[in-house]
């Protein structure tokens, strides 16, 4: 007897679906043996939804008909499912099981794009990976407008409130490269990293500028306090100018330690090749002394000797020394916590693991979400506090009493 048309021929899936099971291969995909079955629902489903459309308007005395067919290709998790659909001739029907512009079936797949994405793959990559592990092509376009879904929750992820107190603030920029109307532009990325009262690590903020300068440091420090924060015990910063300023006029209580290792590096560029290691050898007496009293004797001696050959270095030392040496009032494990900035530094080199596939970014949007995308499979790991942080934070309360409290 010969098969109905349109009808679904079940001796022939049975026969296909134990060769694919046995082989391995997709059941749903666009040659797998129960497409038919899948495709034979949905169609059947949306059909459903149509006639139940038209004849609720019907009711609502509002003259509609069927108006035709249109193929639409959906991507599911096992492939490619080609759909042919009935329209109505008012376009007012808005289907439930498909929507009109969805390609795309399954979010997990979506979850899976974006979670590549956020691995730093490239769009042509997740291409790839998407054809030969589902057997479908998506587009660019696709894959952008599918990642582009994340950009309400990173807005609302940047305005969260904030707890009110963080213990130790490191706040430093990374600089990328981004499209901006046809023209490649440097733009600095503003990362805020604190501690907790609990110990451990959050990134308070990130903000997107088109370079780095007090100025906006200034702005971000206003929202900063705008979402909740009333005190920074301690901010650690690179040398940048104004940035101490731009710091103490929103939090004029904060404690402002510039990053040691920044300043000696900067030391270094204006110290002749001869000269360097002699140098760095009585440098270190200086920063590595167990008493702040102990290293401005050794800074007197620096001085001494190399201020004629080197007065730019040794003026910026003095000049910058009541911000260099913060943390000698701090016990040693304090001390290591803030005396450079390798905290945020660490986690930009992170960061910078997943971006570095991505030579220019087409818009800044692009670039947050990255760096949102980034942050976010990067802080899993902030689940416990810092090493020995019962010790530390006690002593915190003894050095900030009134500003800290612990339960």
């Amino acid at each position: 007897m010969e098969k109905q048309k349109g009808l679904v021929d079940y001796e022939s899936v049975k026969k296909a679906a134990l060769e694919q099971f046995r082989s391995g291969k997709s059941l749903y995909g666009r040659n797998g043996a129960f497409a038919p079955l899948l495709k034979e629902f949905l169609e059947a489903a949306l059909q459903e939804e149509l006639e139940t459309h038209i004849s609720e308007e019907a009711q609502n005395e509002v003259p509609n008909r069927k108006n035709g067919k249109v193929s639409k290709t959906v991507r599911t998790n096992d492939g490619e499912i080609e759909l042919v659909t009935s329209r109505d001739r008012n376009g007012s029907f808005e289907p439930e099981i498909i929507k009109k512009r969805e390609t795309i079936l399954a979010d997990s797949l979506q979850d899976r794009i974006i979670g590549m994405y956020g691995l730093g793959m490239s769009f042509r990559d997740i291409s790839q990976h998407i054809e030969e592990m589902y057997d479908m092509r998506i587009s660019h376009d696709t894959l952008s407008a599918i990642t582009e879904r994340i950009m309400p929750l990173v807005k609302e992820w940047q305005s969260r409130p904030l707890e009110s107190l963080y213990c130790i603030v490191w706040l430093d920029a990374m600089h990328y490269k981004v499209k901006d109307q046809g023209k490649t532009k440097s733009r600095a990325v503003y990362n805020v990293l604190g501690i907790t009262q609990e110990g451990k690590k959050e990134l308070i903020g990130v903000y997107v500028s088109e370079n780095e300068g007090a100025n906006f440091w200034l702005s971000v420090l206003t929202d900063i306090q705008n979402r909740g924060v009333k005190d920074m015990l301690i901010a650690c910063i690179d040398n940048l100018s104004g940035f101490e300023q731009a710091i103490l006029s929103i939090f004029p209580q904060t404690e402002v330690q510039s990053c040691v290792v920044h300043q000696i590096r900067n030391s270094m560029k204006y110290v002749a090749s001869k000269d360097q290691k002699p140098f760095m050898s009585e440098l270190k007496e200086v920063y590595k002394a167990d008493t702040k009293e102990l290293a401005e004797i050794r800074l007197e001696e620096l001085a001494e000797k190399w201020m004629k050959k080197y007065p730019v270095v040794i003026q910026s030392w003095q000049n910058n020394w009541h911000k260099l040496s913060t943390y000698f009032k701090y016990t040693e494990p304090i001390r290591r916590i803030i005396y450079t900035t390798n905290t945020i530094e660490g986690y930009h080199r992170q960061v910078r693991k997943v971006t570095k596939t991505k030579g220019v970014f087409p818009n800044d949007d692009a670039l947050l979400k990255m760096i949102y995308l980034a942050h976010k499979n990067i802080s899993k790991k902030w689940t416990q506090p810092l090493q020995n942080w019962s010790l530390t934070i006690s002593q915190l309360a003894i050095y900030f009493e009134g500003r800290l409290t612990l339960m």
